[in-house]
């Protein structure tokens, strides 16, 4: 099975830390084997002068073609229009992506199209598999139905796409069903559960973990002090200020935050009353990150919207129990006591929540056994299925 897969997020030589985990997906499918993969990643680049500007100037500098894992990933550019351009980008993707694809079609044949994001690569891939004739499958992972669903031009092309498409993946049942709620085939739908590092991400001891802290991140935690961990991007929606807040009703926590983000300087001013207690790491590797989270009494994660987010997969997987709200996937993640809590976007239900945990702790390997069936082998094989089904 030949298949052309779309992904406008996808690691490149100069953007190596963009959708990891769609690459970490893809390379796990090409060691399964049976399927000639080819990957596309559009590089976005507005018109002279903008094209000077960082980030867009260092982007630029992506060569056409590079390896990653053994696949070979195609870079072609297409024209960016930053701020006001975004629901026009599909049509300029797939014009900029076109020759490039026809000529390939002609040495080999795909048997199928696929979008790794429904926008902009969904009807990106929509109109490229209309094109050649083949079938299309497309993929939803949260903020693309979200966000664009709720543009009513971006949301326009993403329906014809979807009754384009012989298949639809989302990440959870919950975000199915909003996909549903937005006029997409309920049929079509197959559910796609995000995969895992399971050499990468397993329990460190907490206590060996807190130990090791110090050196690893510069984070040192008193001896028999909370630790609630929250990574993510400093990003508004993602609700770092909630965690912060809660500090008010656990005055003995330390909060540690994982990221980068435009929201750090309204977060510092937020946590100026628990300024000894709240901790920004910035960007912290994918190789530390286990150990930060191995090493927390609880992972807090009060975003405002997500699919089924990778990272509640990887805290349980460390053995930290979940304190997230009742967004997407949540119930199909904290499907039991042992997993964590479900909390509201509150301060007070998040300390409440974190209480609970404090006061009667959960075993490490309790957490992680909550994630067992969870691997990037896994999710491997699933989609190759979804894709023999539908080419």
């Amino acid at each position: 099975m030949r298949v052309l897969s779309i992904s406008t997020l996808f690691p490149s030589p100069v953007r190596g830390g963009f959708g990891k985990f769609v690459a970490n997906q893809m390379a796990a499918l090409h060691q399964l084997g049976g399927v000639d993969l080819t990957m596309i990643n559009p590089i976005g680049l507005p018109p002279f002068p903008l094209s000077l500007r960082r980030p867009y100037r260092d982007w630029a500098r992506c060569p056409a073609q590079s390896e990653l894992a053994g696949l070979t990933v195609l870079h072609p550019r297409f024209t960016l229009i930053p701020m006001i351009g975004g629901d026009s980008n599909p049509a300029r993707i797939a014009r900029a992506v076109l020759p490039l694809v026809r000529r390939l079609h002609a040495e080999k044949p795909f048997d199928l199209v696929d979008a790794q994001f429904f926008f902009p690569d969904g009807p990106a891939a929509a109109i490229i598999a209309g094109e050649l004739g083949l079938p299309l499958t497309i993929k939803a992972r949260g903020s693309d139905i979200h966000y664009w669903g709720a543009r009513p031009k971006a949301l326009a092309q993403m329906l014809r796409a979807a009754d384009q498409a012989s298949a639809l993946l989302t990440v959870s049942g919950a975000l199915g069903r909003d996909m549903v709620a937005l006029g997409m085939d309920e049929a079509k739908l197959r559910i796609h559960y995000t995969g895992l590092d399971r050499s990468r991400f397993i329990p460190t001891p907490r206590d060996q973990a807190r130990a090791a802290l110090p050196e690893r991140l510069g984070l040192s935690i008193p001896d028999g002090v909370p630790l609630l961990v929250c990574p993510g991007a400093l990003i508004a929606i993602k609700g770092q200020a909630l965690a912060i807040g809660a500090l008010e009703e656990l005055p003995d926590a330390h909060l540690a935050l994982a990221g980068t983000g435009a929201y750090e300087t309204v977060l510092r001013q937020v946590a100026e009353p628990f300024a000894a207690r709240v901790h920004f790491l910035g960007q912290v590797s994918h190789d530390a990150l286990p150990l930060l989270m191995s090493a927390a009494d609880a992972v807090v994660l009060p975003s405002e919207r997500e699919g089924l987010a990778n990272v509640w997969i990887e805290a349980m997987a460390c053995g930290a129990p979940l304190i997230i709200p009742d967004i997407g996937g949540a119930r199909e993640v904290i499907s039991s006591p042992a997993a964590g809590r479900i909390a509201l976007r509150t301060p007070h239900a998040i300390a409440t929540a974190a209480r609970e945990l404090l006061d009667a702790p959960i075993a490490q390997q309790d957490v992680a056994a909550q994630v067992a069936g969870f691997s990037w082998d896994a999710n491997a094989m699933k989609l190759k299925e979804i894709w023999q089904e539908t080419r």
